[in-house]
């Protein structure tokens, strides 16, 4: 997948334009609050039509300015295509070659893109909610089910805390908590397997991936933390058998605190280099190589799974990198079209061989 060429017309600070961006790696530089970021998130759109930074559509369109306009001529599914994206008027419109489609959800059928922000740091940084959100995220990409799976179980939680506060009022419902336990356990193992498998298919091209990027001075693992006692190895039978048990286990703990203390919705993510957490240990650099590492072995499985390399977006990602990681972003991943952005000057020096986009007050030169 190939971006050929992109248009933006009254897009945030962008000054209207069209840029060809080579086929390789396209470096985009220039000081903060240029527009980088813009640039980046104009491509994350065709993806869906969502930003990736949570914003509005109307945040978008250009001071003084009624609508914004983007356009992208792209090769996929060996051929050329083109797409447009327009909003104004709090209507959003969406053509692809030519034709208007009714939602955004279209494009996800012919384009695809993986993005790296500084906001994935949090990944690495915050709860365990984030890590969770990350699989989940990862895993609907690849099942369309497994969306509906994770809403039917955030049902089942809600209905079954809600029961544990009532029960602390009346004693007699109770009984009623084995039916939510029996849907509970088939939905959540359902998940967990899902889980488990997606992390088998990432933890390899994960740890090459990071192989590279360390100039082959770190390994990187990833481990699932149960809170269930279950294994990567479990088969489904296993899995209902072990969470059965959890619940059972915490039941007194659930009925003092009114919600459900085991299960997948409680679960976590470590990764760890050379056998150490990088949450708790790592520096600031081999923590974004790790989420790195991750979202590259995300595109790779992206690959795998369509036949079709996504494009890669990487904005604000060489900070806190040393030259042979930047070295590596910039000059090894060569089976894939990369955008990257960045503040310094000597960073483009760097590139061996690709195009460089200056910004400057949202002029693209």
């Amino acid at each position: 997948m190939i971006v050929t060429e992109l248009r933006f017309e009254n897009y945030r600070n962008l000054k209207n334009n069209t840029i060809v961006p080579a086929e390789n790696v396209n470096v985009i530089y220039g000081e903060n609050a240029q527009g980088k970021t813009n640039l980046i998130e104009a491509i994350w759109l065709f993806c869906g039509g969502h930003s990736f930074r949570g914003s509005k559509e109307n945040e978008m369109i250009a001071f003084d300015n009624k609508y914004f306009r983007l356009g992208m001529n792209f090769f996929s599914g060996g051929r050329e295509q083109s797409a447009d994206i327009a909003f104004g008027q709090n209507r959003k419109q969406i053509w692809i070659n030519g034709v208007e489609r009714s939602s955004s959800s279209y494009l996800t059928e012919v384009f695809s893109a993986v993005v790296f922000s500084p906001e994935h740091l949090n990944l690495i940084k915050r709860g365990p909610n984030i890590r969770r959100r990350f699989i989940d995220a990862a895993i609907c990409q690849h099942r369309i089910r497994y969306a509906s799976l994770l809403s039917k179980y955030q049902q089942i939680i809600n209905q079954r805390n809600a029961l544990l506060k009532d029960i602390r009022k009346h004693s007699e419902l109770k009984d009623t908590l084995a039916i939510w336990d029996d849907s509970l356990i088939t939905v959540g193992a359902m998940i967990m397997k899902e889980r488990y498998d997606y992390l088998k298919m990432l933890r390899e091209p994960a740890k090459t991936y990071h192989h590279g990027i360390s100039a082959e001075k770190e390994t990187l693992d990833i481990e699932y933390q149960s809170t269930t006692k279950t294994d990567e190895n479990d088969d489904f039978g296993t899995l209902t058998g072990k969470l059965r048990a959890a619940f059972d286990a915490s039941q007194r703990e659930d009925f003092y605190t009114g919600y459900t203390s085991v299960g997948p919705h409680r679960d976590d993510l470590d990764f760890k280099i050379n056998g150490i957490s990088v949450r708790r240990f790592g520096s600031q650099g081999q923590q974004r190589s790790t989420v790195l590492s991750l979202k590259l072995s995300e595109a790779e499985l992206l690959y795998q799974k369509n036949e079709e390399r996504p494009v890669i977006l990487l904005d604000d990602v060489l900070s806190e990198l040393d030259n042979s990681r930047q070295d590596f972003l910039l000059n090894k991943v060569e089976a894939y079209q990369v955008f990257v952005t960045c503040c310094e000057e000597s960073n483009k020096v760097q590139l061996k061989n690709g195009k460089v986009f200056y910004i400057e007050n949202g002029v693209v030169k």
